[in-house]
């Protein structure tokens, strides 16, 4: 079986880990929060909504990198920082599904940034 690693950090990279990881048929993509990167022009936004849109561009694309698309994801991991956030998270997390949900769980997390919400899923890759 081989497994491809997608998205490796460099050597100098604080992240240590790559974007998505595909084997047996199946596509992992590690943990997602919308981009930030003030001296380009690039926030977050301002409420749990647009950070939620945001992140989900990002797994969109590391999807499409790795061989996946946004339709064959079989399990996501939404991850809030303030549990007051869930319901505008969810509101607007289901946008996003329109041909049905995901198994999903959900968990409370803590980095070092001003995210709300972050995400991680698993999906079939394409045949």
């Amino acid at each position: 079986m081989t497994i491809d690693f997608i998205g490796q950090p460099g050597p100098d990279s604080a992240r240590p880990y790559s974007a998505a990881t595909r084997a047996a048929g199946l596509v992992f993509v590690s943990g997602r929060t919308a981009p930030h990167d003030p001296a380009n022009g690039i926030h977050r936004g301002d409420t749990a909504a647009d950070q939620v849109r945001a992140a989900l561009a990002v797994i969109a694309e590391v999807l499409h990198e790795a061989g996946s698309s946004f339709d064959r994801i079989v399990q996501m991991t939404m991850l809030i920082t303030d549990p007051s956030d869930y319901d505008a998270c969810n509101a607007e997390y289901v946008k996003h599904f329109p041909g049905g949900l995901p198994a999903r769980h959900t968990a409370r997390f803590g980095v070092p940034t001003d995210a709300k919400v972050g995400f991680a899923c698993i999906a079939l890759a394409l045949a």
